[in-house]
């Protein structure tokens, strides 16, 4: 059961007038013992879900659960019988409340080190625009080095263009290959990129590395990569862990980059939207970095400024406690939870590379709770509007919801992997495995594919005729 809001006096409450720092240590939230979880209470408490879909895309927009829920409707209802008592007593000691259990989940050092934002695509733009004011500013010089993996998310991408390309930045991207053998592969091709980017003695200033891709999906060796980073003078390693927390094990201070960000919303239970941006209190960066909307509190610390910026609704982040209760219901906790989704996802994986005469993207000590599976190279995916126009038709037809994702980049001497039958394998599903899921969700994926296919179906069946033809649906952003 969710608590209420703690009182006014309460050991974690910062300054009463809701402006104060908080910096230090709160406690962490009391854990409640409960009996572990049963399958009739998982699917009540997700029994919000459409049940006539094949949900097996949690990693786009995760779930959250009814517990955690009416937790968030409490704290809407608090705002709502009255706003000034919330936001000058309440909402402060609230966000402190769930920064310290964020603190604690992923091995801060102090409460002071973490701050909570919408989603990772606002931390990103944070550490970027810090990054594009030292180009613009003169401390970095233009044509400095800018660092991303090829397979960044597409927003992240674009934000490294809009601020540091446009403020004088070089970008390099690493080609990384697909499907992917081992984590050697990936490092072999992220030190060959970086010595890309400091060719002719060029200043690498930021490298952007994601802990978990979205498209295609791959747990990345970000340990590692982070390490070579240090000692190739890279100045500044930001990790885009959006998919990381609730999905692998999550330890900022073993992972030693200078900035972390991950989902709750995701693979947490959390209601969208809330994520964390970890910044170490050692750093003198930390005291420069901004909120890109700027309020009032401005000037007064990153937790502090993405703690109050105007009237929304802050109740997301407010419930993080509320979801460590949840996860602390199974059998483990989130180890556990992280545990056995991994599992069945590469069970349910090697399912359906069974039935299709296919394979999986990635060994399984590359995938957390998402896996990528080839299609069969006869339903003939050629580009990332295909790939969007069957995503479409299994939601509409079958009520199968799933990305799917074209394969458009080979790295240099890397031959197209093929299916059973021979043919070219370009299209790939991403499964993701979270409590709520079934094994008939699966299998209803793997039906209307073997339909399709015995239907002798081709993604050009959907492609718009020239007389008619639709817009280009774009470069498809998965989440």
């Amino acid at each position: 059961m969710a608590s209420d809001p703690p009182p006014d006096d309460a050991a974690t409450a910062p300054a009463a007038n809701g402006h104060g720092h908080g910096n230090g240590n709160a406690p962490p939230p009391a854990k409640r013992p409960r009996a572990v979880i049963s399958a009739a209470e998982i699917r009540a408490e997700f029994a919000h879900h459409d049940a006539a879909v094949a949900r097996v895309n949690n990693g786009s927009f995760g779930c959250c659960p009814a517990s955690v829920l009416a937790a968030q409707a409490r704290w809407q209802g608090i705002f709502l019988a009255q706003p000034d008592a919330f936001y000058f007593h309440g909402l402060q000691q609230g966000l402190l409340r769930s920064r310290a259990a964020v603190a604690g989940l992923v091995g801060a050092g102090d409460v002071s080190e973490v701050s909570l934002v919408d989603n990772a695509t606002t931390a990103a733009a944070i550490v970027l625009q810090h990054a594009a004011w030292s180009f613009a500013e003169g401390h970095f010089a233009r044509g400095d080095a800018v660092l991303m993996l090829h397979y960044a998310y597409g927003a992240v991408k674009k934000s490294i263009h809009a601020y540091v390309a446009r403020a004088g930045a070089t970008v390099v991207e690493v080609p990384l290959p697909f499907p992917v053998a081992s984590a050697d592969a990936i490092i072999a091709e992220f030190r060959a990129a970086l010595a890309v980017a400091k060719e002719g003695g060029r200043r690498v200033r930021l490298a952007v590395i994601d802990h978990i891709t979205s498209m295609p999906s791959v747990v990345i060796p970000v340990k590692e990569l982070v390490a070579i980073c240090r000692e190739e003078g890279v100045d500044k390693v930001f990790v885009d862990a959006a998919h990381s927390i609730g999905q692998v094990p999550v330890d900022v201070r073993d992972i030693g980059a200078d900035f972390y960000t991950s989902n709750l919303h995701k693979w947490f239970f959390c209601p969208p939207a809330v994520a964390f941006l970890h910044t170490r209190k050692d750093d003198p960066i930390a005291s420069q970095l901004h909120h890109p909307v700027v309020s009032h509190e401005y000037g007064n610390g990153l937790p502090m400024e993405s703690g109050w910026i105007g009237t929304r609704d802050y109740s997301a982040q407010l419930v993080v406690s509320e979801a460590i209760d949840f996860v602390n219901r199974f059998e483990g906790g989130i180890e556990g939870i992280r545990s056995r989704n991994h599992e069945k996802v590469i069970e349910m994986g090697r399912m359906l590379a069974e039935a299709w005469g296919t394979f999986l993207g990635s060994p399984p000590e590359l995938c957390g709770s998402m896996v990528m599976v080839g299609l069969p190279g006869c339903l003939g995916v050629e580009s990332d509007d295909d790939a969007m126009r069957v995503r479409t038709m299994l939601r509409k037809d079958f009520q199968v919801e799933v990305p799917i994702y074209y394969n458009s980049r080979r790295v240099e001497g890397q031959e197209m992997a093929k299916d059973k039958s021979g043919d070219p394998v370009t299209g790939y599903v991403r499964i993701s495995h979270q409590v709520y899921n079934v094994r008939e969700d699966y299998e209803r994926l793997r039906d209307a594919i073997n339909k399709l296919v015995s239907e002798g179906f081709t993604s050009c069946k959907l492609r718009p005729s020239e007389k008619g033809r639709e817009p280009a649906l774009g470069k498809q952003q998965q989440a």
